[in-house]
């Protein structure tokens, strides 16, 4: 999946040790972590009968992501308890709705990446703000941002948090939106 704000073509041949890190975490995503993307675009209901017929297909599944996603250190217990994975595995085993959050992809996968990486793409222009995490697997620079969201009111990059930032780091995840929200209130 491209990142929501891809590189400016323009940039490639100027760019900075974190537009080349991010660039390289991007390549390895894509190569060894995106199974689960294909699947769910093209194939959903497939594993959609797993999840919702299996409690370890779902767990399986799942918890592989927030290992592979978190900013851990390879220890996921350290930012996200057995409870709160617990927790989170139950919403969607007890209503059944592993097969549906699967489909998702399969229902806007392949319009969300033309939105992200085609041509057509409009800028967004209302406030903006962005909070990188650095273990997050798309870390566009400021300046790609910018071609697609010329109103970047507040941009950060933490020191720690990946995909589930709201999940592993609560508190900072709050100052970040707060700090957004001061600027545009």
């Amino acid at each position: 999946m491209p990142p929501l704000a891809p590189p400016d073509p323009a940039t490639l041949d100027d760019l900075t040790g974190a537009e080349r890190a991010a660039l390289a975490t991007l390549r390895e995503a894509d190569e060894w972590g995106s199974g689960y993307s294909a699947q769910q675009s093209t194939r959903s209901q497939t594993v959609g009968y797993g999840l919702v017929d299996s409690p370890a297909a779902l767990c399986a599944w799942i918890v592989e992501k927030f290992w592979s996603w978190t900013d851990s250190g390879g220890d996921l217990h350290r930012v996200i308890t057995w409870d709160e994975l617990l927790d989170n595995l139950m919403l969607y085993w007890l209503p059944g709705t592993g097969a549906s959050s699967a489909r998702l992809y399969w229902e806007s996968l392949r319009q969300v990446n033309e939105w992200i990486s085609g041509p057509a793409g409009a800028p967004v222009t209302v406030p903006t703000g962005c909070s990188v995490f650095p273990k997050e697997l798309q870390r566009p620079s400021r300046r790609w941002a910018e071609r697609r969201f010329p109103n970047i009111r507040y941009w950060n990059e933490p020191g720690k948090g990946g995909h589930f930032a709201a999940f592993e780091q609560p508190a900072l995840f709050v100052d970040e939106v707060r700090s957004f929200f001061r600027l545009v209130r």
